[in-house]
């Protein structure tokens, strides 16, 4: 399963590791996804799905268990 979050889309992106002599590669910068059964906030039907952790804390999900 891919590291994309299903409520704000949040995937992961591209940056470079920058060494002290300045020399540059590419990493890769993974958000924190949890796969978890959960309901979107005023809806009542439940979902499975990858959320991130700052959807959980802002609210926008209600972890079913």
């Amino acid at each position: 399963m891919a590291n994309i979050c299903v409520l704000c889309d949040k995937r992961p992106r591209v940056g470079n590791l920058v060494s002290n002599a300045n020399n540059r590669t590419k990493r890769w910068i993974y958000p924190n996804v949890h796969v978890m059964r959960f309901k979107v906030k005023g809806q009542v039907e439940v979902h499975r799905g990858a959320v991130c952790t700052k959807c959980v804390k802002a609210g926008k999900v209600e972890k079913v268990i």
